[in-house]
Parts: structure tokens; C-alpha cells; sequence
């Protein structure tokens, strides 16, 4: 049996598979609300009510978070994870914690065809390194790096590294996230679901248009993000419009960023729970545009693969898919 795991700021995916006959069988699974509990063992003994008396072999988890020597503290939950506890809980030397960002990057390469979504029409098929990034919560960033033979993740937090403005807006909004984030303004604060708050915020106090009333009723617990999102597509309020396009604008942006610093030339994939639900706003010719707009390497890029993923379990199919590869 596999235990998998995906631990996410806003929820957390447990289930248990089956190999047979060298197949796996999602046997059990549940979603929690990660922020409802003070620590992840709180998470596991529910799960584990579920499935008494079964021996599990092998542990595969994706963390939000650095994975430091099998341990991490989560960036957005306060919780610490320790393969080495896990390993003793469970019986089993064959546990692997990883970066959420390398579950969803090796899931992704286990999805059909039919669970991506191009974006570039001109892209060409060509073998190398690929890059993710996946914005929810936070902002993730991964590489599958490529030996000729077989692609390897490997994670990063390139979504804590410097917001670089591309525009004459984007200088001002920078100079705004300064005076709130003094120490450091990361790109995770604005590509996240945060950030598209955020976002909404400097526009409206910039004057750019109207609050609609739908975000002055909201209750102090109602999550903005979705009403912004929900305002946009379904009522083209200007303001929550101008949101999201400025938001896929540095979305996209920071991709074309990780296509070079990786050399993705096959390809760059976008996972995480948001780019699903604003999809009119990644497929515009804008998002694009702001992909490939790198100068002397626009060329390059305009070549470059750029898909999204719309399987929202490809942290969990990695995780699985990497205990059974890698762990058993």
C-alpha cells in the first residue's frame, strides 16, 4: 500500500492506493481543510481511523514548503513535518517528503493530452527540460530537468524570489507593495490568490474604477479572490477585470522568466488551482504576449510549449506515482 499526500495552505489530499499486478488502485482518499487543524498529525490520525489495521509500504508527500533533509516547516500553515517521525509511525523506511511543486511537476508528466490545455499554436514539440508553475494559494515553481533519458523534479521556491515590473502600471504597483511589504515584495504577492486581491486593492485606491457592491457587501470571512474572479467573468465589472488582466499579465510573465532561467524548452506547464478558473484570462493574446516579450529571446519563446493543467489532482498523481517508482 501507498500512503500519498498533497499538503496545501488551504487543503490537504490523503489516499491510499493499491499496486496489483503492477497497477495502482486509489483504494481511499479525503480532502481536508488544512488551516481547521494546528498540526498535520492532527490530519493523519482522522485519516487513519478510515483505514485501521492496514500496512502501509511506502510514503510519498508533496509539502508547500522547502523540504530541508526530509523536514519542513510549511510556509502558509504553522505546521513541521518530519520524514524521519513519519518513518516511525508507519513502520516503513520508504517515505519521501517533497516540495509540493515536485509532486504537481511529476504528475505532470503521467496526464493525457486531453488534461492540458495549449496556449502557444506555434509551439514545437522539442525534448529538454520543462518548468512549472503553479499559482494558488502561494505561487510554487518546479523543473523536470532532462538527462536524455528520463526527466527528474526538482523543487524550488523561485516564488519568493523579486517582483520585476514589466510596465509603466507595474513600476506603480511595485512602488504601492513597497510600502506594505517593506522588507521584500516576491512575486507570490501578486501571482496567488492573495495577490489578486492585493492587486484589486491598489487599483481601487489608484482610482482605476468603481468598487462594485458586491465586493462592499462582502463578510469578513468571504474569500475575495473568487468574488474578484466571479465579478469579472460573470458581471465584466471594470474593476475586477482590470484585476485579473493585470494579474495573468505578471502570471505569464514570471513563466517566460522560468522558460529561460531553466532552458524549458520542452515546454513550460501551468498547475495550481487558479488558472483553471480564470481561464478566458490565460488564453488571451495578452498572457501570451507577456510570455514571449523577452527581448532577443522572444523568438526562442514563441517556440516554447505552454500548457495548463486541468486536472486539479497532479500533486497527489505525482506523489503516488513517485513512491511507486522511486520508493518501492
Amino acid at each position: 500500500m501507498i500512503l500519498a499526500g498533497d499538503i496545501g495552505a488551504t487543503k490537504t489530499n490523503l489516499a491510499l492506493f493499491e499496486v496489483k499486478k503492477g497497477k495502482l488502485k486509489n483504494v481511499f482518499q479525503h480532502q481536508f481543510k488544512s488551516k481547521k487543524y494546528e498540526k498535520f498529525d492532527d490530519i493523519l490520525a482522522l485519516f487513519e481511523e478510515q483505514i485501521p489495521n492496514i500496512k502501509i509500504n511506502a510514503v510519498c508527500i508533496g509539502v508547500a514548503g522547502a523540504i530541508i533533509e526530509q523536514k519542513c516547516k510549511t510556509t502558509n500553515l504553522p505546521w513541521d513535518i518530519d520524514a524521519e517521525v513519519l518513518k516511525k509511525r508507519f513502520k516503513t523506511s520508504k517515505v519521501r517528503l517533497l516540495n509540493d511543486l515536485e509532486t504537481t511537476a511529476y504528475g505532470m508528466l503521467y496526464l493525457k493530452d486531453e488534461e492540458f490545455l495549449e496556449l502557444n499554436s506555434n509551439a514545437r514539440k522539442t525534448e529538454g527540460n520543462i518548468a512549472v508553475i503553479a499559482a494558488g494559494t502561494g505561487l510554487g515553481e518546479a523543473i523536470l530537468h532532462f538527462d536524455g533519458n528520463h526527466f527528474t523534479p526538482i523543487g524550488t521556491e523561485g516564488g519568493h524570489s523579486d517582483f520585476a515590473p514589466l510596465t509603466a502600471q507595474q513600476d506603480e504597483l511595485l512602488f504601492w507593495l513597497r510600502k506594505r511589504f517593506p522588507g521584500h515584495v516576491s512575486y507570490e504577492r501578486v501571482v496567488s490568490g492573495m495577490g489578486i486581491y492585493t492587486i484589486y486593492e491598489f487599483l481601487l485606491e489608484s482610482g482605476f474604477a468603481k468598487e462594485p457592491n458586491e465586493m462592499k457587501n462582502l463578510s469578513l470571512d468571504a474569500d475575495k479572490s473568487a468574488m474578484i474572479s466571479q465579478c469579472a467573468m460573470q458581471l465584466k465589472d471594470p474593476l475586477c477585470l482590470e484585476t485579473l488582466r493585470l494579474f495573468s499579465e505578471i502570471y505569464a510573465a514570471e513563466a517566460g522568466n522560468l522558460a529561460l532561467k531553466y532552458m524549458a524548452l520542452g515546454g513550460v506547464y501551468i498547475g495550481g488551482g487558479i488558472a483553471p478558473k480564470i481561464l478566458p484570462f490565460i488564453k488571451s493574446e495578452y498572457f501570451l504576449n507577456a510570455f514571449v516579450s523577452k527581448g532577443r529571446f522572444e523568438e526562442l519563446l514563441r517556440r516554447v510549449p505552454l500548457k495548463v493543467s486541468l486536472n486539479q489532482e497532479t500533486a497527489l498523481l505525482g506523489a503516488v506515482k513517485f513512491a511507486y517508482n522511486k520508493l518501492l
